[in-house]
């Protein structure tokens, strides 16, 4: 292995990762395939695909004549990122272990086995960019700003991006299918995956209860208290949540300025009184904030980003950038107000800050 040319690529058995691999031995590097195995508690060809995905990576490897490693990271993931993903929807937060999963997992004990094995960056199909600027690394946006994931990647500091590679920075997804598909890769037109990671395909809530037991409770009218039907436990519902309340047919509330039809959303979670508050209409007041604050911050530069300079800011993944101020900035915890009210800012999601192409960083909504 020459120094400063051994690249190991995290292949998932998708498209992406095939594609990043080939254009890595293109450019001449010295390319080693790893599949992680993160989850293994109910690996069903039912809901998880991890047995096919091996099958694809296999073949991807073959084809692109590299040789690959099987790891398996169960026992971290549950450590880092599953037990976390637990105790924040017991205390009726939403998390996103996606976003911990790249920090704890693929950019860190990934890394760490990367750098034991030999090699000298690593790799994934990620739709992000990184690039040195002035001494330090910058988290950028990629290309295909419908498929960009630096929302995901915001919690990767200076010692993960320098090392890291992320080779589909530049490219637009149907580019990395036509790429795929001119050098014989089977996954070529493979569906891309969707949900989280251990969950799969699997319904979500029929997921969590296995974990968190079922705790009826009353839905409440947040205008007017009144008791509009029962759920089946505050935890397993989400701010902003339309579909699986089964009370459609309630007429609205006295003060309420919704129509009698409208939809009812999740307003407010109760977890003391085990209530759950809901509102008619996408456009009610309760659903619209318009700052936030947030805690268990990680910025890329490893310092915070100036107050009161403009910037913008999403509070989930599929969602616009929003102009935004940084009010206060803390050691753990900063405040953001919004020049326009956000729709549905959820307790245990992330809110990340750019400023133009880079990625700031950001924290978890308080």
């Amino acid at each position: 292995m020459s120094e400063g040319h051994t690249v190991v690529v995290g292949l998932s058995g998708g498209v992406d990762s095939a594609v990043a691999a080939l254009l890595l031995k293109q450019q001449g590097w010295q390319v080693i395939g790893l599949f992680m195995k993160n989850w293994e508690d109910d690996d069903t060809d039912e809901y998880c695909a991890s047995r096919q995905d091996l099958v694809d990576v296999m073949s991807v490897a073959d084809t692109l004549g590299i040789d690959v490693e099987v790891v398996n990271f169960a026992s971290e993931y549950r450590e880092r990122v599953f037990a976390h993903f637990l105790t924040e929807y017991e205390a009726g937060r939403t998390p996103n272990p996606d976003v911990l999963c790249n920090s704890e997992i693929k950019f860190s004990v990934f890394l760490e086995h990367a750098l034991k094995i030999g090699a000298d960056r690593i790799a994934t199909g990620h739709y992000a960019g990184v690039r040195e600027f002035q001494g330090a690394w910058q988290l950028l946006k990629a290309e295909d700003g419908t498929k960009d994931q630096s929302y995901f990647l915001h919690r990767l500091n200076q010692q993960q991006l320098a090392k890291t590679l992320f080779p589909l920075a530049g490219l637009y997804k149907r580019e990395v299918r036509r790429i795929a598909e001119a050098a014989g890769l089977h996954v070529a037109l493979k569906k891309d995956s969707t949900g989280i990671c251990f969950i799969g395909e699997r319904p979500f809530k029929e997921f969590l209860m296995r974990y968190l037991p079922p705790k009826k409770g009353e839905i409440r009218c947040l205008d007017d208290d009144r008791v509009l039907g029962e759920h089946d436990g505050v935890a397993y519902h989400t701010i902003g949540q339309r579909k699986g309340l089964h009370i459609g047919g309630v007429k609205g509330g006295r003060s309420g300025p919704a129509g009698d039809h409208d939809a009812w959303f999740v307003a407010r979670k109760d977890i003391a009184n085990n209530v759950l508050y809901v509102v008619q209409g996408h456009t009610h007041p309760a659903l619209l904030a318009d700052e936030l604050s947030a805690w268990d911050l990680s910025w890329v530069a490893g310092e915070p980003p100036h107050a009161h300079w403009v910037y913008t800011a999403r509070t989930r993944y599929r969602q616009a950038d929003a102009p935004c101020e940084i009010e206060r900035v803390g050691a753990d915890a900063c405040l953001i107000r919004f020049a326009e009210p956000q729709w549905a800012v959820t307790p245990g999601q992330s809110v990340v800050v750019y400023e133009s192409r880079v990625c700031l960083g950001g924290g978890v909504i308080a």
